[in-house]
């Protein structure tokens, strides 16, 4: 049976009813925001608090803390993962280097984002396997595909460590603005141009 509407007593809008599906977003944009500021580690009694609702709300639309984080996976990784990247880095009528220029940077526009980026960072520490499995779908579907495509515009590819060594260096852009909080650039876009441009290359 689908859940019921709940009241939220703490505050105004908070005493608002809301539809099921209404209350579960609530829950899951919060648990969103939670996760990225203390961490996964974060109890769902104290998520309770900052929502102004009781625990037991909470574990009426997520059966188990673990589900909760699952939705959050879902909402955070994989719903950022566009159905279209994988047709744009396999469209041979435009040169290899356009292709993982527009795919980075609408990658980008997704990941350089605070709650992305904490919640990766702290899903690591914690040991979870979170950023394992987003890191081995997106590796499956979105990098070895590009590695065939540069073998097939170049006559050679470079080795998948050397393409996770690209990634990982455009995701460090994020990494250094939401997790180490020094300046980068307003537009990161030329660097990341200059740095698949350097890549190809070498190839």
């Amino acid at each position: 049976m689908a859940p019921r509407a709940e009241t939220i007593p703490e505050t105004e809008s908070a005493r608002r009813r809301l539809p099921p599906e209404e209350r579960r977003e609530q829950i899951l944009d919060a648990a969103v925001r939670f996760f990225a500021d203390v961490g996964l580690e974060g109890n769902t009694r104290d998520l309770a608090k900052r929502l102004g609702v009781t625990q037991s709300l909470i574990f009426r639309y997520f059966d188990s803390k673990q589900a909760l984080i699952e939705a959050v996976y879902a909402r955070v990784y994989l719903d950022r993962i566009s159905p279209d990247w994988a047709g744009l880095l396999r469209d041979r009528s435009r040169p290899v280097q356009e292709r993982m220029s527009t795919f980075y940077k609408e990658y980008g526009e997704r990941i350089f984002d605070h709650d992305w980026m904490r919640i990766f960072m702290f899903s690591g520490l914690a040991g979870a396997d979170l950023n394992r499995r987003y890191l081995d779908h997106l590796g499956r579907t979105l990098l070895l595909p590009m590695l065939d495509e540069i073998r097939a515009e170049r006559g050679r590819a470079p080795t998948p460590e050397d393409l996770w060594s690209l990634h990982g260096g455009i995701v460090y852009i994020g990494i250094r603005k939401h997790i180490y909080q020094v300046p980068v650039p307003d537009d990161p876009q030329p660097e990341i141009d200059r740095a698949i441009a350097r890549f190809l290359d070498a190839v």
